[in-house]
This record gives C-alpha cells, structure tokens and sequence, in this order.
C-alpha cells in the first residue's frame, strides 16, 4: 500500500517529521496557517494547504478542518508531532474512526496518560514507585482539601489533573496556604484544558527531572532507548537536556529505565513515548511522573548517542511494519552523550518576556557532531501566535565535558539580528561550574538566574 501522511503541526517538527517521511518515500501533506506561509515546512511537504487564520485555536487546533485535509487529499497517517492535539485522544479516535492511522498510541492510552490521576494508578499498578499523593480533589471542599493535605505533607505541590507543561503548578508549605492555592490552580487548568480537577503531591526538594524514551510496539511487549536529563527549566519549561542522563548509579538507572518499559507494556503502549521520573539524588530514589503519549522535543538527544530515527520508527510501525526484531532491547545501544539546548525568540533578563519580530540575519553553525533542527530560516518572522522557540542545537561527543564544549563552540556561531533571543544566557548555562560538575535539580535556573543574566 502507499501512504500519504498528513503533517499535522508546523514549524521545527514538522521539518522534522517530512524528512523522516521522504526518507521511507511516503508523500507528504503540511498545513498552515495564515501567519505561516513562508515557513520552511510549507515547502518541504509535496503539498500544502491553508488550514486558517493566524491564532492556534483557528488552525492547528482545528481537528475537524484537520480531518478534512486528510480526507480531500487521500492521506492515509496522520502525524500530530508534539503540542496541539498530539495528546488529544478524541482527535486520535476521529483519525481512526475515518480510517487514518494516527501515528501515536490509542485514544485509550492517551486518555489513561492524559489524566494524572489515573495514570498514577496505571503506573503504581505496574509497580512504578509513586510520590505520596491524593487522587482529584474538589477545589470547593476545603475540608477534603485539607485532609489530603495532611496525609500528602508538606511541603507539597498542588497540580493540574488534566494538560501539562507545568501550567498552574504551585508549591505549598503550610495548611494556611492550601485552600487558596488549589483554587487558584484549578481556575487555571479550568481556562487552560477545560478541566479544573486538581490533585496534591509531596515535593520533591532540590528534585532532578529524568526521563527514560520507551517504544512500544502495541502487543503488550516495549523497549527502551536510555534516558535523559531535563532538570534545566525556567517556569517548567526546559531548557536544556542531555542523553544519558549523568552522575546516576548505574542500579538506579536500570530500575528506571525496567519500570519505564514496565509501564508502556502494561498498557499495550504503541510506538515513541516517554516516561518523565523526579530523581531524588540524595536518596537515590525516583518516583512516577507523568507519561508523554508523542514524540519529545528532545528526542534529538536521544537518536544521537543511539543512532535510532524515532520519527522513522513511529511511521513504520504505523505502517504496520514489524520492528520488534530490530528494536529488541539487546540491539539498542549507546554511543558517548549528547547535549540539546532551546534556542528561544525570549528576554532572558525581561522574565522571558517573547520576543517576536524578522529573523533579519539567521545564520546557524553547522560542524562534526552538531545537528541544528529549525523551522525557519533567514527572512522569516518569529510571530505572536506560537511557542516562541527558534531551533534546537544538538552536539555529540565521547564524553559529557567535550559534547557540553562542542555545543558551546556551536552557539559561538549562531548570529541572529531582528529579534531577542536566549542564545548568551544558554552560553552561560554551558559555562556555569554548577552545571558542568553535574549540580542538576529543576530549581537551578531559577537559583542561579542573576548570575545566568549578568
């Protein structure tokens, strides 16, 4: 049979996304918006269609105009990349009740991983250790609130059962503070995802964020690719990450990465996904997080020290490809380490403030071991609608200290003119003795944020 896939995203990813396409010679469909017509991902694709106005929520959001592409021109994959719907299970349901493969998991998967709560379940039945924590709370009966409060202990996060990225996370230390906090947290995930369930969760202090890429192959049987560090956040986002993840006992870290594998099989987990751990480092200790149901922002890291093509893997295995004899776990190896840093349209020193405008000059480094993944190129505008991240600069090396010094000798040759852009306080990053010894935990960005800034 030969497929058409249709492109579901825009800018970097689905860059991404085509190539891994044309090299299985699959013919490509992108879309866009009106605000990104010049983009490259336009003309990458074999074809391209409008698919609305400028804001998100009137293009790439749009599931029934998505749909409608992919009918009118014959697609039979539909790739969603990562963001907009590709951790929507209804728009994964759509795509299968029309025939279209959806290059992911089941709506029932994304559906199970999509609600916090019962993916805390799901993982601590497949026994996956889990942080001491309440399941959805009603934010109107303080006294439940506070109950769960108690048994949880302080200090302790109030979250979001529904999306992700962090959004209306707040850290809570005493009692007096619960009440108002979950709240507020609800009325955001309320605005944000339509769903203001909120549940508590012990705080992990000085915590670092580890995840390990697992690939499912939907029968009940899963792999992993090793694991990566992203404790480089600012406002829980991150910023930077790097494959393998350092300064773990290697006991530890193949206990992490079985009750990863564990977790995908249980669930009949089909193609890339990921399972983020908080690591205590003190104690050695991890504990489940959440699981993302698509490809990673930083899966780059990751096919570098392995050599795997994640985004080939997921096509052919939505091809109906079997890949359980070549990406058995024995198969899968790794190669030195690998750094990726997120290179952002952003003031650093304005709290991050976006900094859209025309990439007047975009000139980008290129060199042995460095792989540059963008959506734009020179004469594009950066506009206000989308994530403002520019590229991704990936490096490899033998060794953790020359892919760190690869990477900083790569940004070195970035030049960028038009806008504001993080590239001198990723530099900075690169060079603080902090995060060259291995000092890793998602508060240290925001504790070293003065000295990153000066």
């Amino acid at each position: 049979m030969h497929h058409t896939l249709l492109v579901a995203n825009r800018g970097e990813i689905a860059c991404r996304i085509i190539r891994a396409a044309k090299k299985l010679s699959l013919r490509t469909i992108a879309v866009y918006s009106e605000a990104d017509l010049e983009l490259p991902h336009v003309g990458h694709a074999d074809e391209a269609v409008l698919i609305g106005g400028a804001r998100a929520a009137d293009s790439y959001l749009r599931a029934d105009l998505l749909l409608e592409v992919a009918r009118q021109k014959g697609a039979t994959m539909v790739h969603p990349g990562y963001g907009f719907l590709s951790e929507n299970a209804s728009f994964a349901m759509a795509c299968e009740n029309a025939g279209i493969s959806f290059v992911g998991p089941s709506a029932q998967v994304i559906t199970l991983m999509g609600d916090k709560d019962q993916a805390r379940k799901a993982a601590a039945r497949a026994g996956v250790p889990v942080l001491p924590g309440t399941g959805k709370l009603d934010p109107s009966d303080a006294t439940a609130v506070l109950t769960g409060g108690d048994a949880t202990g302080y200090p302790l996060l109030v979250k979001a059962a529904a999306g992700g990225g962090g959004i209306g996370m707040r850290k809570v230390t005493t009692s007096e503070e619960l009440v108002a906090a979950v709240q507020a947290t609800a009325g955001m995930a309320q605005k944000a995802f339509g769903d203001g369930a909120v549940y508590l969760e012990r705080l992990v202090e000085r915590a670092r964020h580890v995840e390990i890429q697992v690939f499912g192959f939907g029968d009940g049987t899963a792999v992993h690719l090793f694991d990566r560090d992203c404790s480089l956040q600012r406002r829980h986002q991150k910023v930077v990450e790097e494959a393998r993840a350092p300064f773990i006992e290697d006991g530890v870290r193949e206990k992490m990465a079985s009750a990863a594998v564990a977790l995908a099989a249980s669930c009949r987990y089909e193609g890339a996904g990921t399972v983020e751990f908080l690591y205590d480092a003190a104690q050695q200790q991890f504990f489940f997080l959440e699981m993302n149901t698509r490809i990673q922002v930083e899966h780059p890291v990751t096919e570098m020290i392995t050599g795997v093509d994640l985004v080939a893997a997921q096509l052919r295995l939505a091809m109906g490809e079997p890949l359980q004899s070549e990406l058995a776990q024995h198969n899968i190896r790794f190669d030195g380490y690998s750094v990726e840093v997120r290179v952002y349209a952003e003031n650093p020193v304005k709290n991050f403030m976006p900094s859209p405008g025309p990439l007047n000059e975009f000139r980008l480094p290129e060199g042995e071991g460095i792989r540059i993944e963008t959506g734009y190129r020179e004469g594009n505008r950066v506009t206000p609608f989308y994530d403002p991240m520019i590229m991704k600069v990936i490096a490899h090396g033998s060794t953790r200290t020359g892919a760190i010094d690869r990477l900083q000798e790569a940004l070195a040759g970035v030049h960028i003119e038009g806008i504001r852009h993080n590239v001198p306080y990723l530099q900075a990053i690169l060079a603080h003795p902090g995060f060259r010894r291995g000092d890793l935990h998602t508060g240290f960005l925001a504790d070293a944020h003065a000295a990153l800034c000066s």
